[in-house]
This record gives structure tokens, sequence and C-alpha cells, in this order.
């Protein structure tokens, strides 16, 4: 057998051994982080929904220095600063 075929079928083998073992459970049913659809039911049922926009690069870290120094997640920094703009607070 030629070295190629060699290291050929080691590869084989060794990608189906991968395959067999599955995932850790870290990733598994064993997580303890949530699933994106469970998470996406939470916020829904908190009526939040998703909402991109493209802000300036110097805004952005501006908006993220604020929530940080508040201790605030960046969603909660712009939802309050949404609402004073638009006095709806």
């Amino acid at each position: 057998m030629k070295k190629t075929d060699m290291e050929r079928l080691k590869g084989a083998r060794i990608a189906g051994r991968m395959k067999q073992a599955g995932a850790p459970a870290r990733y598994g049913s064993g997580s303890a982080l949530e699933s994106r659809r469970e998470r996406r039911q939470r916020e829904q049922a908190l009526g939040l929904v998703p909402f991109a926009v493209k802000l300036d690069a110097q805004l952005a870290e501006r908006l993220r220095q604020r929530a940080s120094e508040r201790g605030e997640t960046l969603d909660q920094a712009v939802a309050e600063l949404l609402q004073q703009a638009l006095g709806a607070a």
C-alpha cells in the first residue's frame, strides 16, 4: 500500500471515530445554556423584538462605554436613550 493510501485510511478512521463520539455534554442536552429558541420565546413573552440598526463605529463605542460605566447591558442603555429622545420616559 502506498503511503498516501495509508494516510487517507488513517484520516477516514479518525473521522469515523469523531462522528461516533458525538458532541460533548456542554454542547448537548446537558447544557446549562438555553437554546436560541428558548431565549427567543422568553424574549417574545417579555414583549421584546429584535431591532437592528447600522451605527457609526464611534457612536457604537460611546454606547458600549456608557452601558459598561452604568453596569447595564447595551440593550438597556439603547432603550433608555431612545425613550429619553422620544419623550416616552
